[in-house]
C-alpha cells in the first residue's frame, strides 16, 4: 500500500526496466511521482531558474514585448498575473509559454518562440533544457510501456515518433493566507506526462484517493504526473490526477514540460486493456468531462482545453 502522505520516490538511474513495476503502480494510484537518478544537469536547473528570476523581476512593459498576442497560434510568449484561466476563473501567476522551436506554420500550437531580449542566456538555456527533460519523458514512456505489458517502444512507435512538446515557466506571487483565490486552480493535464522541476517554497497538492498530498521539493528530483490521454488510453488504470497550486510562501517558481502525443494522432485504448474497475466516474473529474466518452485526434482535444484558458486569444487567433 502506498503511503498515504507522500508520493513514491524512482530512481531509474539502472533505467526503467528494474521499475517498471514502481513506475506502474504510481501510475495506477496517485498518478504522480517523483523521478531521481535522471541525466539533466542541475547546472542547467539552476541556470534555467536564475535567468528566469532575472526576466520576470523586468517591469511590464518589458516583459509586454513578447506577449501572448505577438505568438499568434503558435500560442507562444509571456502573460501577466490573471491573463490565464482555470475553469473560468483568473489564476494568480505569469508565465511564459513555449514550445519546440519550428518554422512559422498556420497549425495551431506550432511555430517559432518568442525570447526576451533580456535576458540574453534565455533562449539558449529553454531549448537546452528542452531537450533534455524531453528526453527524460521518452524514458519514463517506456517504463510505462512496459508496466502495461508492451513493448518499450510502444509509445514511441504508436503516439510519440514526432510528438508535441510544450514547455511553461511560472511564477506565482504569494497570496495572504486567507484568499480566495488560487495560485493555480484544480485541473488536470491534457497529453501524456508532465516533468515538472520547482522551487522549494511548496504549495502543490495533488487528490490523491485518500485525499490531498501536499508536493514538497526533494533537489535535483522531478514531480512527474499522467495526462488525460493516459487515463483515456488505459481505460482508468492510469490517472490524470487533479492538482492545485496555493502559494503563501515567496515567489515560487515552476517549471513544467508537457511531452503528449503528435498533433494528428488518433488517441485510441491501449490493446488489450479495456475499461478498469479502478477507474473513477466521469462524474467525480474535477470539470465533469469524459475522457473515455471522446474521440478525434490530440490536436482536436488540445485546442477544446486551450481555448478555454485563453479565451480572449483563442478568439482572435483561431
Amino acid at each position: 500500500m502506498p503511503d498515504d502522505r507522500h508520493l513514491p520516490v524512482i530512481d531509474v538511474s539502472g533505467g526503467v526496466a528494474g521499475v517498471a513495476r514502481e513506475i506502474d503502480a504510481a501510475c495506477r494510484d496517485t498518478g504522480f511521482f517523483f523521478v531521481v537518478g535522471h541525466d539533466v544537469p542541475i547546472e542547467l536547473q539552476t541556470r534555467l531558474d536564475a535567468l528566469a528570476r532575472e526576466f520576470f523581476a523586468l517591469d511590464e512593459a518589458e516583459k509586454a514585448r513578447i506577449d501572448m498576442k505577438h505568438g499568434g497560434r503558435a500560442w507562444r510568449g509571456w502573460f501577466p498575473v490573471g491573463g490565464e484561466l482555470t475553469s473560468g476563473r483568473p489564476d494568480m501567476k505569469e508565465g511564459v509559454y513555449f514550445g519546440q522551436e519550428l518554422p512559422p506554420s498556420e497549425r495551431p500550437l506550432h511555430g517559432p518562440n518568442l525570447f526576451p531580449v533580456r535576458p540574453a542566456g534565455l533562449r539558449d538555456a529553454v531549448l537546452e533544457y528542452m531537450d533534455a527533460v524531453t528526453q527524460l519523458g521518452h524514458l519514463l514512456l517506456r517504463g510505462m510501456s512496459l508496466g502495461l505489458g508492451l513493448d518499450e517502444d510502444w509509445f514511441a512507435r504508436n503516439l510519440t515518433a514526432d510528438p508535441l512538446v510544450l514547455f511553461r515557466i511560472f511564477r506565482y506571487p504569494a497570496l495572504v493566507r486567507g484568499d480566495e483565490r488560487w495560485s493555480v486552480g484544480e485541473h488536470t493535464d491534457y497529453g501524456l506526462i508532465t516533468i515538472l522541476h520547482q522551487d522549494d517554497a511548496g504549495g502543490l497538492a495533488v487528490r490523491s484517493p485518500r485525499g490531498w498530498i501536499d508536493v514538497p521539493s526533494i533537489p535535483n528530483a522531478f514531480v512527474v504526473n499522467l495526462g488525460d490521454m493516459l487515463e483515456r488510453m488505459t481505460g482508468g488504470r492510469y490517472k490524470s490526477t487533479p492538482h492545485r497550486v496555493y502559494n503563501t510562501a515567496r515567489d515560487r517558481l515552476s517549471f513544467p514540460l508537457f511531452l503528449d502525443p503528435a498533433w494528428d494522432a488518433d488517441v485510441l485504448p491501449v490493446p488489450g486493456l479495456g475499461p478498469s474497475s479502478e477507474a473513477e466516474a466521469d462524474s467525480d473529474r474535477w470539470d465533469g468531462a469524459s475522457v473515455h466518452e471522446w474521440s478525434g485526434t490530440y490536436g482536436d482535444y488540445l485546442l477544446t482545453k486551450v481555448g478555454r484558458v485563453f479565451p480572449e486569444l483563442r478568439d482572435e487567433v483561431l
